[in-house]
């Protein structure tokens, strides 16, 4: 697949704000509307563009409903096979209280950033992804006390003709 500088702009600009329209898109990206739209729509099909969400502000929505635990998880397996690996990735993702999910190298198996309402949605998750699997020889829990940075943007640099392989 082919993409070029463009379409990085596209790319850039709705990953800091997808909310624009498409008129804004076109004009901040120096396209017109329409060639915008039609290359936000190839990107879609290509799989570029995952999806789209809003980024809730947990300062503002704490007093409404708490501010929850969020913890960094280093998981070690007894056995790293692909498919004890494969298991053990496919229950954490399954989880909504697992934000992120990892496998690492070299260290632990897999990192994790959970987000529980307590304590006891805590425990019940380590039970739950941890005590019952035979396989989790470690797990090592870092809580946060503060989060400085949040920043799901891809830093992106046009470079002329990009082309990204499948």
């Amino acid at each position: 697949m082919n993409i070029d500088d463009a379409d990085l702009r596209l790319l850039d600009l709705l990953q800091t704000d997808a909310s624009r329209s498409n008129q804004a898109l076109a004009e901040l990206a120096h396209l017109s509307p329409p060639t915008s739209l039609r290359r936000i729509k190839r990107l879609r099909d290509l799989g570029l563009i995952e999806r789209q969400v809003a980024l809730l502000s947990a300062d503002r929505l704490a007093p409404l409903v708490g501010h929850g635990l969020t913890a960094l998880l280093e998981i070690t397996l007894e056995r790293q096979g692909a498919e004890q690996l494969d298991a053990f990735e496919a229950r954490a993702v399954a989880e909504a209280a697992v934000q992120q999910c990892y496998r690492v190298s070299p260290g632990p198996d897999f990192m994790l950033v959970v987000h529980v309402p307590d304590m006891p949605a805590y425990l019940a998750l380590a039970q739950r992804l941890f005590t019952s699997d035979a396989n989790v020889r470690n797990v090592k829990s870092f809580f946060s006390i503060k989060r400085a940075k949040f920043e799901p943007r891809l830093a992106l640099q046009p470079v002329g003709e990009a082309v990204i392989a499948r």
